[in-house]
């Protein structure tokens, strides 16, 4: 179905963007909250008196977004991560993980919107993430991975050992039950010597 979006729509578009949708979305989502109108001439009709208006809203979202160009630009992230010796990381920096730290510095930036070289930082180091803001405008971010330091997990593998011990010592009660198990089960077999015995005499 042919729509008219009557207000921007995450993910769809924007006020006044005509759009092709599917029935059902356009009919029990769209259509119902009033955030699209059916495409045709009376719709189309209304939308050029209001294009004026829709245009100037969309003049001030570009001045927006150029203003968060600039304070995002000018921020330096910086992301602690547990690493190696070699200076790989145990594990990966994921938009995600940008999003959260540019949302601790108070900037509200959808996790789809952020680029980072090969998907994902690896290891650490200083890089640049792409964001993207409003129409073709981007962002570019420093993002600071720095390694976290892991001296104490580095002792943990000592653990296992301890627990074997006990193991052992229990082991040896079990044996010695197998080696005492054989003169006990012996004893019921000589029984039977004294009845032979009694039958000779008579």
């Amino acid at each position: 179905m042919k729509v008219i979006l009557n207000v921007d729509v995450k993910s769809l578009g924007e006020e006044g963007d005509v759009k092709n949708v599917a029935n059902g979305y356009a009919r029990n989502f769209l259509l119902p909250r009033n955030l699209a109108v059916p495409y045709n001439e009376a719709t189309v009709a209304i939308f050029e008196a209001r294009k004026a208006e829709i245009e100037a809203r969309k003049e001030q979202k570009r001045k927006d977004s150029a203003s968060l160009k600039d304070k995002l630009e000018a921020l330096k992230l910086e992301v602690v991560m547990p690493a190696g010796a070699n200076g790989k990381l145990y594990g990966a920096v994921s938009a995600h993980i940008v999003a959260e730290a540019l949302a601790k510095q108070g900037f509200e930036i959808e996790r789809k919107r952020i680029e980072l070289p090969g998907a994902a930082i690896k290891s650490v180091g200083t890089f640049k993430a792409t964001i993207k803001l409003y129409e073709a405008q981007t962002a570019e971010v420093h993002v600071e991975v720095k390694a976290q330091n892991i001296e104490a997990s580095e002792e943990k593998p000592a653990k296992p050992a301890k627990n074997r011990a006990p193991k052992a010592e229990a082991a040896a009660p079990a044996e010695e039950a197998k080696a005492e198990a054989p003169a006990s089960e012996e004893a019921p077999a000589s029984e039977p010597a004294p009845a032979e015995t009694t039958a000779a005499a008579e």
